[in-house]
């Protein structure tokens, strides 16, 4: 009987559709904190706030300022809540972000910003909220659109922060008059990696970063408030990256490398493999970088460098204290004059800078004395009369830094007294800008002379030796006649950043030329080295405290230039002794001879980038 095999069960086939993988994609942004987070996304979004734009009656008026000041008293309460709150960060975070809460608090006291707001609701009848959006965006842009002639990187860094400060305050105020809530963390995972369109400074204040892995914005800069608090809580971020925030899926698995500036949607295998290598390979670093803190800044032939750091903000001063900087080489006394209605006198600047003395525990501190330009809009100064309300046409080259002072003694001996009296407890330095010629050294010295023979009438407790007085070497004028300058000043101080924009003038912040400002350009060398050399016969010290200072990779290039003392971020220390300590002064001298002997910038940044390297 033959056999019959069954025919075959036709296989049904799947009517699910193949999903491939997620595809990586890359976005690239500004890299604010270092590290490496790899995670899983959560996002956050802030419900906007309506604003109508209405006009009231006149009858109105007290109420809508009944409501503007109920929307202040709940501001407060919110930033008191808030600063409490920082009791659970650690300290060095706390001492970071508190200034800033504190003068959040200030500003809705009896501010610029209130009076307008008042001002305008009674005399052009807007309702609370439009009077407060409208007068906080007017500040706010009054500040950033002062004139950019002659304006440093760190003098454009402060006029943005300052208009952030306003207009952080200015929502505050229109989220409490119109109810809109704020912006919530709740439900954050641990380990989950932040995405949001923008993070403000107060967002960053709520921020756990025991649970908190990593954060990436579309919006944001290296500069600003909510990234000094980003570093102050160790959070690897990435700000700045454009459309990221809308790219990402809650749950999404995400690598951000706050070093590189990368951030890595649905990484590869490959690439979440590498990025765990470099996750292990940062926490190697940040041990190097701990251990170099207790270690001498000393080249391999014994010589010491003195690593100092610069001082803009006091929220700054706990970086200082980690960086293991000796001493600040460059305290910026601006901050103390911004965002006030009159100019601090003498008790309040001498607690402010007697704090920072006591601070640094017996290392230097160099205190700047006020630095004005035109650029910088301080209302305090417009508002006694000693700066004009209008900037000058060019004020890179008009009544700025000692200038101003010359003529204005009252400011000038008010921060000088407030200054020596901080002096009594710890070791200072008095240092004066945009000086361009003997006479006014001669003229500022007999001030600070006769500011303290009245303080010791008075009774007040000085060092029995006046700290030195020295000058910035920051113009062309300056480096050229440092001979003569070195017989008058103390110390001399580099500032290479308005050096190179005076010499090659250029100012950066303009992009058509921003390009042609170049440190390494041999016009801008040549003065440093010429002023250098003539405080180093004169046995005078001289530093640097411009950027260049803090770039590891001219360290070599300046130590062979004669200089030996550095002022810089306080984050760059630990990288520029690094360099320090793998170097000689003797192989620095001969390399920094051959630079000198070149007339090609390009050259002399190829010979720059090869140093010790084969064959560089």
């Amino acid at each position: 009987m033959k056999r019959v095999d069954p025919e075959p069960v036709p296989q049904r086939r799947s009517t699910r559709p193949v999903i491939d993988p997620p595809r990586e994609r890359t976005f690239v942004g500004i890299p604010v904190s270092p590290g490496i987070a790899i995670g899983p996304v959560f996002g956050t979004s802030e419900p906007k706030a309506e604003i109508t734009r209405f006009r009231i009656h006149a009858a109105d008026i007290a109420a809508e300022g009944a409501r503007l000041e109920a929307a202040i008293a709940q501001s407060r309460k919110q930033l008191g809540k808030l600063r409490g709150r920082l009791t659970v960060l650690p300290e060095e975070s706390q001492s970071e972000i508190a200034p800033l809460i504190d003068a959040y608090i200030r500003m809705i006291g009896p501010s610029r910003l209130i009076r307008g707001v008042k001002r305008r609701i009674e005399e052009t009848l807007l309702s609370a909220e439009n009077a407060v959006a409208t007068e906080a965006e007017a500040i706010a842009a009054a500040i950033v659109a002062t004139s950019d002639a002659g304006k440093t990187a760190e003098d454009k860094a402060s006029l943005r922060r300052q208009a952030d400060e306003v207009r952080e305050i200015g929502r505050r105020l229109v989220r409490n008059l119109t109810h809109a809530p704020f912006r919530s963390f709740a439900g954050l995972p641990d380990g989950a990696i932040l995405f949001s369109e923008a993070l403000r400074p107060a967002d960053a204040a709520l921020l756990d970063p025991s649970r908190l892995a990593g954060v990436a914005t579309e919006e944001g800069g290296t500069d600003g408030h909510t990234a000094v608090m980003l570093r102050a809580l160790g959070v690897p971020a990435v700000l700045g990256a454009a459309g990221v925030a809308h790219a990402v899926k809650p749950g999404d698995i995400v690598v951000v490398d706050g070093g590189a500036g990368t951030v890595v949607l649905n990484p590869s295998a490959i690439t979440l493999t590498a990025a765990r290598r470099a996750v292990t390979a940062f926490a190697r670093e940040r041990q190097r970088f701990a251990r170099l803190r207790r270690m001498p800044a000393e080249t391999e032939d014994r010589h010491i460098i003195e690593l100092q750091a610069n001082f803009e903000l006091p929220i700054e001063l706990p970086q200082i204290a980690q960086s293991g900087a000796v001493g600040i080489g460059l305290l910026r006394t601006e901050f103390l004059f911004m965002n006030r209605e009159t100019v601090p006198d003498e008790d309040t600047q001498a607690e402010t800078y007697r704090t920072v003395v006591e601070a640094m525990n017996g290392d230097p501190v160099t205190i700047r004395v006020l630095d004005w330009g035109g650029e910088k809009e301080i209302e305090a100064l417009s508002a006694a009369g000693i700066v004009p309300d209008v900037a000058d046409t060019n004020p890179a080259l008009g009544m700025r830094g000692i200038r101003l002072l010359l003529r204005r003694p009252e400011l000038f001996e008010t921060q000088l007294a407030a200054i020596l009296r901080a002096a009594a407890t710890g070791p200072v330095r008095v240092l004066l800008p945009m000086v361009t010629n003997v006479a006014e050294v001669r003229e500022a010295r007999e001030i600070y002379e006769r500011v303290a023979r009245r303080l010791r009438r008075r009774g007040e407790r000085l060092p029995d030796r006046l700290p030195p007085l020295g000058i910035m070497i920051e113009t062309p004028g300056a480096a050229l006649s440092a001979d003569a300058l070195a017989l008058e000043a103390d110390f001399f101080s580099i500032g290479t950043n308005d050096l190179t924009a005076y010499t090659l003038a250029v100012d950066r912040g303009e992009s058509d030329v921003a390009e042609l400002y170049d440190p390494l350009h041999p016009s801008v060398l040549r003065l440093i080295q010429f002023a250098t050399e003539a405080a180093l016969r004169m046995r005078k010290p001289v530093s640097v405290c411009g950027e260049m200072g803090g770039n590891p990779m001219l360290t070599p290039l300046l130590m062979g230039l004669g200089l030996r003392s550095f002022s810089m971020n306080a984050s760059a220390v630990p990288r520029v002794k690094q360099v320090v300590r793998s170097v000689g002064i003797d192989d620095c001298a001969r390399f920094a001879r051959r630079v000198m002997e070149q007339s090609d910038p390009a050259v002399i940044r190829a010979m720059v980038a090869g140093f010790g390297k084969p064959g560089g």
